[in-house]
């Protein structure tokens, strides 16, 4: 790691090699869109066609995984999420790791980037999935009463901060690609949940927030607080 005063940015996953990329996840919801709208304009409907079309182009959109480059800053955590901050507070209880944490909420809409980023270089413990209702993301009652997957994770200095995936409203599908015992690197990939959803992080309480409720955030490259 760097000085906080040098402006170096670091590369976590390999560049992509394509001028739009595309998550993975997306490829069969795209498919089978394109296919849908093919068999539509084969039958004459054009008007049903145009609006397939524009489903396809927008299922292409919502997917879409950009590259991006993460500030190599000492304790930084950057966001695992892009999306607009809806909470940042020290809550009494952490509701997956005993004790008083720092909460970090950001709120993905349906135009974002679903692609999910680690926040900090470490070790991933444990993995743990919930399923629950679907209340709008935005709101916190969806933080412990969605459908979430959390993952617990142990920093080099055995530190421990919890990021959790949570399905919103229209979400219906939360992706993790990683592995208990799995050591992962700040602004890695490791997931997406599809179409609208939240993700929340839980730090330290002594953590720094670097940013406040209504700012908007890149996952992987936006850093939202400092570990002490």
């Amino acid at each position: 790691m760097t000085d906080n005063s040098i402006n170096t940015f670091f590369r976590a996953d390999p560049q992509n090699q394509t001028a739009f990329p595309i998550a993975k996840a997306g490829w069969p919801f795209i498919f089978a869109a394109a296919f849908v709208t093919f068999v539509i304009a084969l039958a004459g409907f054009k008007i049903l066609s145009l609006i397939g079309i524009a489903a396809t182009l927008f299922i292409c959109n919502f997917f879409r995984d950009p590259d991006r480059m993460t500030p190599d800053k000492d304790g930084a955590v950057v966001s695992p999420a892009d999306g607009r901050v809806v909470s940042t507070a020290v809550v009494d209880q952490n509701p997956f790791i005993d004790g008083p944490a720092l909460k970090i909420g950001i709120f993905m809409n349906i135009f974002n980037v679903h692609v999910n980023r680690i926040p900090f270089s470490g070790k991933i413990k444990k993995i743990a999935y919930y399923p629950g209702k679907f209340y709008a993301a935005d709101k916190e009652k969806a933080s412990t009463d969605n459908e979430h997957n959390a993952l617990i994770m142990e920093t080099a200095d055995k530190r421990e901060i919890c990021f959790v995936q949570i399905a919103g409203l229209i979400a219906r599908r939360i992706l993790c690609s990683v592995g208990e015992g799995e050591e992962v690197v700040c602004g890695q990939r490791f997931g997406i949940i599809c179409f609208g959803s939240r993700v929340d992080v839980y730090l330290p309480p002594d953590s720094t927030p670097d940013v406040v409720k209504g700012d908007k955030v890149k996952a992987g490259s936006s850093v939202i607080g400092y570990l002490k």
